[in-house]
C-alpha cells in the first residue's frame, strides 16, 4: 500500500475529527466552508462556491468521457453531544450526530487520491459539498444553482450503524423513503378543571386524535406499505386547575411514494378535524412535504454493488437490511434528475459504533473512510491500493 494512499486515509480522519470539534447547522457551516475549501486550493483543485456554503471542486474537467459527481453533506443538527472522545463537538447544543463529518472527510480523501491519479480517470468527477441535508433541501437549492449542469451520473451514501461494519446495502429502486411534518392546532375552551362541562378540552381532543391516527397504517393503507405516522410532540402548557385554551400536536410521515402521501395527508387532516369536532373543538391543520423518496437507478445501483464486491467480496454485500428504511434524504432531490445511486454502508464494528444517527452518544466511524473511498475511487475509473 503506497505511503500517499496511508497519508491520505489519515490526513482525512484528522479532518473528520476537527469537523466534529467544530459543527455547525445548515446554512450556517461558513468555518467548515472555508476548510473544505482551503484544504482544496492545497491539492490545486478548481472550486467555485455554490448555494452559499456549499462548493463544487472540479476533476479532469476536459476530458470528454462520462461526467460523474460524488457527494457529500456538511452539516450538523442541535443536538447536545453526550460523548467524551477527545474530538468532542466544543460547540455547545450542536453536533455531528449523523456522520456528516465522515461523509465530507471520505470526500476529502477522494479529493486527494483522485487528484494524484488525475491523468488516469476516464472522465471528469465533480466533488459535491452539500449543506444543509437535515430537512433544510440543500440539494434542492444546489441543483438551483447549477450543481448537476453537465454531470451524467451522481452517487452518494450514508453510514448506517445498524448494519455490520463494511457492509454495503445498494438496492435497485427505493431505499431510503420520503418525509414530511405536520402540526395539528386545537383551539377549544379553557377554564376550571372543576367545571369541565363548562370547557371544550383541546388536550382530550388531541389525545383521541393521536390514537386515531396510529389507524392509518394500521387500517386505512395496504399491510405492504412502507409507510409511518408519528405523533411526536404534544404542547398544552397549563397548570393542574386549568385546562388550557390550545393544544398543539407535532409529528411525522414517511412515505415510500407521493400517491402514499397523499393519502395519508388527506386522512391527517380528515381525522384531525372530524376527531377534535367531536369533542366540541376546532383543529388547524398544517402539513409540510420534506422530501421524496430516494429512489436508486438500477444500472448506477448495480454499478456500486459490483464494484463494492470487486473490492471486498460477497460478504460485504448485506442480504438482511429491510429496505427501504424509514429514514429520508435530499439525496433523492438529485436522483430525480439525473441517474444514480446512494448506498448505506454499516457502521457497526462493535466498538462503540452502535449508538443509531441522531443520538447524543452517535459517533462516525473513521474505518468507514478507506473503505468508501476506494469505492470512490472505483466510480471515478481508477483503483485505489
Amino acid at each position: 500500500m503506497s505511503n500517499f494512499w496511508q497519508d491520505t486515509i489519515t490526513a482525512a480522519r484528522h479532518f473528520r475529527q476537527e469537523l466534529h470539534r467544530y459543527p455547525e447547522l445548515g446554512w450556517e457551516e461558513t468555518r467548515t466552508a472555508k476548510r473544505i475549501r482551503d484544504l482544496l486550493t492545497e491539492l490545486k483543485i478548481p472550486w467555485e462556491p455554490c448555494a452559499e456554503t456549499g462548493t463544487l471542486a472540479r476533476l479532469n474537467p476536459d476530458s470528454s468521457g462520462k461526467h460523474i459527481a460524488l457527494r457529500g453533506d456538511i452539516d450538523a443538527l442541535p443536538i447536545e453531544e453526550e460523548n467524551d472522545c477527545d474530538w468532542r463537538s466544543h460547540h455547545g447544543g450542536c453536533m455531528h450526530a449523523c456522520g456528516h463529518d465522515g461523509h465530507t472527510a471520505t470526500l476529502y480523501a477522494a479529493a486527494r487520491w483522485l487528484k494524484h491519479c488525475e491523468a488516469t480517470l476516464p472522465g471528469p468527477v465533480t466533488l459535491v459539498f452539500q449543506p444543509a441535508e437535515e430537512g433544510l433541501h440543500g440539494a434542492r437549492e444546489m441543483i438551483r444553482q447549477g450543481a448537476l449542469e453537465g454531470i451524467d451520473e451522481i452517487y452518494g451514501w450514508h453510514n448506517w450503524p445498524a448494519i455490520p461494519f463494511g457492509q454495503l446495502a445498494c438496492p435497485d429502486g427505493i431505499v431510503m423513503c420520503g418525509n414530511g411534518t405536520f402540526t395539528l392546532t386545537f383551539e377549544g375552551r379553557g377554564g376550571h378543571a372543576s367545571q369541565p362541562e363548562l370547557c371544550a378540552d383541546p388536550v382530550l381532543a388531541a389525545s383521541a386524535t393521536h390514537l386515531a391516527l396510529q389507524q392509518i397504517v394500521a387500517r386505512r393503507l395496504p399491510p405492504q406499505s412502507a409507510a409511518v405516522v408519528s405523533v411526536t410532540s404534544i404542547e398544552a402548557p397549563s397548570s393542574p386547575t386549568v385546562i388550557p385554551q390550545k393544544a398543539v400536536m407535532g409529528g411525522s410521515i414517511r412515505v415510500p411514494d407521493r400517491q402514499t402521501r397523499e393519502k395519508i395527508n388527506h386522512l391527517i387532516g380528515d381525522i384531525a378535524r372530524s376527531t377534535a369536532n367531536s369533542y366540541g373543538v376546532e383543529c388547524a391543520v398544517d402539513i409540510q412535504p420534506r422530501y421524496e423518496a430516494t429512489i436508486n437507478h438500477p444500472d448506477a445501483a448495480g454499478r456500486v454493488r459490483n464494484l463494492w464486491r470487486d473490492e471486498f467480496g460477497d460478504d460485504g454485500l448485506n442480504a438482511t437490511l429491510p429496505v427501504p428504511i424509514m429514514a429520508s434524504e435530499d439525496f433523492s432531490y438529485y436522483l430525480q434528475e439525473i441517474p444514480g445511486a446512494f448506498a448505506l454502508v454499516g457502521a457497526d464494528d462493535g466498538d462503540n459504533h452502535h449508538a443509531p444517527c441522531h443520538s447524543p452518544h452517535y459517533d462516525f466511524n473513521d474505518r468507514l473512510i478507506p473503505l468508501v473511498t476506494r469505492l470512490y475511487a472505483r466510480l471515478a475509473g481508477t483503483p485505489a491500493p
